[in-house]
């Protein structure tokens, strides 16, 4: 007992320092500085822990490469177009289009997203459609098959999809897969011995370094990418799984939006893949013509952005804060999770107070409680703005969407939270065409046939429990 004095002021002094670093040299944003703090000091000990496993940043990291000749080609491409945009020299084949320059040139500068207008874009917003195409075009592939997936099972649907890569592999073509280590924490090494001894190359994104212990665990590659023989490239919310196909008890339907894309942007989808899996594979990808082989196939422009801890900006976030900021007539959102930071959170606002008609749809079942209940503590800040907001009551809703004016859109995997626009390495493609924008519109309005309205008057009636696990659970947001 009579070293526990020194042991406690050990603790304390700890605390403080660790205390001095977050705030003072890890840069955070106010609200997560003071999240962590609190973490510290309600529980100091083990919030230490708990900070070197969630809290530490990424930013300073340099975690994906690619071979010289690549990483030069892709900033000749960039910089072409950065000139001919400040020279106002750029060809826009939609002349509607010119006045969204400035999204254009967003996500240009800050992401090396290249924009291309030269696509075709198949809509699915259902499971079975969606990985019948798949497997439909992987049975057809030809040269190569690469697959990067958050949540890989090895369930009936990750079985069919085993089934597939090991067949083409035994063919000869080169099958690649990447999933994340932590989304994909149930997958065994059956399922993955299976794939490899047929000629699958496996890979897992950010797997620990020590046996069940990950400093990395709270980094995890959200993106879901497709793209076969380079021609044909699959993005969006859709994961590899059962409850995908809507064969969940607990979430029963499964409403989630993705694109099959054909064009110039599968390009950009095979360098993100490229990039991703050279940082989980000691066997990298170099740069060959046979990964980028797509043809012209229609007039829809497109843009593959992405984002992630590594990154000082949060790419999608700020395309969508500018996106609802061009709006003139709406704004129409989808999203599971609705935790935004302050800025995106005033964006929204704005355009609400400003006369702009802003419909935004959440789920009814929750899949992670705490963030369950953060979402619905925002809700009542946009209704007093005079957004509205639908609640999907068919199964779960899984879309990360938002259309503008029916002009513009974003598909992919980035959810309206802290979580996806610092934490998670995301990709999503924004759309640059009426006609797509227009047909995602069909689907937002066919989704409010299956939601019921939230009103002020509803909000309000909210028992004191659940106005409890709200505050709770948004004064930890910031860290969720």
């Amino acid at each position: 007992m009579e070293f526990m004095p020194y042991i406690l002021g050990f603790i304390i002094f700890f605390n403080i320092a660790l205390g001095i670093s977050i705030v003072f040299l890890e840069r955070k944003d106010a609200s997560s500085a003071w999240a962590w703090l609190m973490v510290l000091l309600f529980i100091p000990v083990i919030g230490f822990f708990l900070y070197l496993i969630f809290g530490r940043r990424l930013s300073n990291q340099r975690i994906f490469s690619w071979d010289t000749k690549s990483r030069l080609g892709v900033k000749k491409a960039v910089d072409a177009q950065l000139q001919q945009m400040q020279n106002k020299e750029f060809n826009f084949k939609n002349k509607d289009l010119i006045k969204y320059k400035e999204l254009f040139y967003l996500h240009l500068k800050n992401d090396d997203a290249i924009l291309t207008q030269d696509n075709d874009v198949q809509i699915f917003i259902d499971g079975h459609e969606k990985f019948d195409s798949l497997i439909k075009d992987m049975e057809e592939a030809t040269d190569h098959i690469h697959l990067l997936y958050y949540i890989l099972r090895h369930d009936g649907l990750g079985q069919r999809i085993a089934n597939v890569l090991r067949k083409k592999a035994r063919e000869g073509i080169e099958v690649r897969v990447l999933y994340d280590d932590m989304g994909s924490r149930s997958l065994g090494r059956k399922y993955i011995r299976y794939l490899q001894d047929a000629g699958v190359q496996v890979e897992a994104f950010f797997p620990p370094k020590i046996p069940n212990i990950n400093f990395k665990i709270n980094y995890r590659n959200h993106r879901k990418l497709a793209i076969i023989d380079g021609e044909i490239g699959y993005i969006g919310g859709f994961n590899i799984g059962d409850e995908y196909l809507g064969e969940s008890k607990k979430f029963g339907y499964w409403r989630d939006t993705h694109l099959r894309i054909t064009g110039s942007a599968v390009q950009n989808m095979q360098t993100r893949f490229i990039l991703d899996w050279n940082q989980a594979s000691r066997n990298d990808i170099l740069y060959d013509k046979s990964y980028y082989t797509s043809v012209p196939s229609g007039d829809v422009g497109i843009q593959i952005v992405s984002s992630g801890p590594d990154s000082d900006w949060e790419q999608i976030k700020n395309g969508y804060i500018k996106m609802i900021l061009s709006a003139k007539e709406y704004v129409y959102i989808q999203t599971p999770y609705l935790i935004p930071d302050e800025s995106l959170r005033d964006a929204i606002s704005i355009a609400a107070l400003s006369g702009i008609d802003v419909k935004i749809m959440i789920p009814n079942k929750p899949d992670h409680p705490f963030v369950y209940w953060a979402t619905l503590s925002y809700v009542g800040d946009l209704l007093a703005a005079g957004a509205e907001v639908y609640i999907y009551q068919k199964g779960f809703l899984h879309a990360k969407t938002i259309i503008v004016d029916g002009k513009i859109a974003s598909v992919g995997t980035a959810n309206i939270d802290v979580r996806s626009f610092r934490l998670n390495f995301e990709v999503n493609a924004f759309l640059y065409n009426q006609s797509l924008a227009e047909r995602l519109l069909e689907s937002f309005e066919g989704d409010i046939q299956h939601s019921s309205q939230m009103s002020l008057k509803l909000y309000a009636k909210r028992s004191i429990g659940i106005r409890m696990k709200e505050s709770i659970s948004r004064l930890l947001s910031p860290i969720l």
